[in-house]
């Protein structure tokens, strides 16, 4: 029989779908939805679209009369109204995952909670097809942001043993991968509960054979320390950091519960810019009480930020949140309008950075068409033309054409 997995939302969930394929024994991977008997939606629940985007998803394969099991962070919420409403044959919490193969064979339908205490014992040994490797070093978030579903869904912050995040690698590069991508629900606590650091573990990340280049996930700016700012100027890094602002007015930060505060990050952003670095950066538009007043504000602090990246989003009330009691204010149409002159004003500077052209560091990723796509160090993607064959290589590219969303290159 056929498994098809449909994975929504974060990297963490990427490398999750990966930890249930390892488990698979009985089971081939389907290629889409149609070959498959059975389809495991492994789901996220971020945001309300994100929540939309899983109904539409079971109510577009429902249609399919295929056997569908559920999982992910929406377990408790589009999960049980689907299981409730018999959408849905089986659902199961992060924690039973590498129980999979075990799952699929239940003759009856079944609904498991999640264990927010779980961490995975499962080693991934190949990323089908893929060159980079996700690796999860860490599980849950002690922060209480406001607007947060996240540690209700994942559980409190726990690390990863550093020796299984290394041996994990050395499987990965054994077997081709040779960029990784840390991640984790909030990677920047990693250490914190084990006395490691992040640092330490990307420098002993870098000592293992195959890999030329570590990615990092989303960080956030009150995690960042002296001792990982060391490291920065290390070749085996990406010349790229997300770092989780979430906004640029300290009213609207003291509202969404943040640790953060506009001056320091400021002065941080300027520091890891003068390096060399790419930055990008999360902005909630709409939150209650963002004024005309406040949104200017932001808009005139944004401009200060070295960005070269952000991933902005309309704020969408989570229940059993602090700030689902509050009154949305903030009209649709004025948010979509605020979100893309932040998405305008970033894509500007992102434009501004790739035309002070330097030598460009590209695993080139896939082919299409005519043409190879990969990203460079600083997380921008390249258009590649070629008449040799690129796919999961690395090229140093130094003669490019700078377009409006990504760079082109003849080699």
């Amino acid at each position: 029989m056929k498994v098809f997995f449909k994975t929504f939302g974060c990297r963490t969930n990427i490398f999750d779908t990966q930890v249930m394929i390892e488990n698979l024994k009985s089971y081939s991977l389907a290629n889409n939805e149609n070959e498959a008997d059975i389809i495991v939606i492994n789901s996220c629940t971020v945001t309300n679209g994100a929540d939309s985007d899983v109904k539409d998803y079971l109510s577009k394969i429902g249609k399919l009369n295929k056997k569908i099991f559920f999982t992910g962070c929406a377990l408790d919420s589009v999960g049980k109204i689907a299981f409730d409403n018999n959408k849905i044959f089986g659902a199961f919490g992060h924690s039973s995952k590498e129980n999979i193969e075990n799952l699929l064979n239940e003759p009856k339908k079944f609904f498991i909670k999640n264990d927010l205490s779980h961490l995975d014992s499962t080693i991934v040994s190949e990323f089908v097809g893929k060159s980079r490797g996700f690796i999860k070093v860490q599980e849950g978030c002690n922060f209480k942001c406001s607007y947060c579903i996240i540690p209700q869904v994942r559980g409190k912050s726990r690390s990863y043993d550093r020796d299984k995040i290394l041996l994990q690698i050395k499987k990965l590069a054994d077997n081709g991968v040779s960029e990784v991508v840390l991640t984790g629900t909030n990677l920047g606590s990693y250490g914190k509960d084990n006395k490691n650091t992040l640092a330490q573990l990307i420098i002993d990340i870098s000592k293992i054979s195959g890999i030329r280049r570590i990615r990092l996930g989303s960080l956030e700016p009150s995690q960042i320390k002296d001792d990982f700012l060391e490291i920065l100027d290390s070749s085996f890094l990406e010349k790229h950091l997300h770092i989780a602002l979430q906004h640029t007015n300290d009213v609207m930060l003291k509202s969404m519960n943040r640790l953060n505060r506009f001056e320091d990050d400021l002065i941080l952003f300027e520091n890891i810019a003068k390096k060399g670095f790419a930055i990008g950066s999360d902005f909630i538009v709409g939150f209650p009480g963002e004024s005309e007043d406040i949104f200017n504000d932001a808009i005139d602090r944004l401009h200060m930020l070295p960005l070269t990246h952000i991933h902005a989003f309309i704020y969408s009330p989570r229940s059993n949140t602090m700030a689902s009691k509050l009154t949305i204010d903030i009209p649709k149409d004025k948010a979509k309008e605020r979100l893309h002159k932040i998405k305008n004003i970033i894509a500007l500077k992102n434009r501004a950075f790739r035309e002070n052209k330097q030598p460009l560091n590209v695993l080139v990723e896939k082919k299409k068409g005519d043409f190879y796509y990969g990203l460079d160090q600083f997380y921008n993607r390249i258009r590649i033309k070629s008449d040799n064959d690129l796919r999961a290589k690395w090229v140093v590219i130094n003669h490019y054409e700078v377009e409006q969303d990504m760079n082109y290159a003849e080699i």
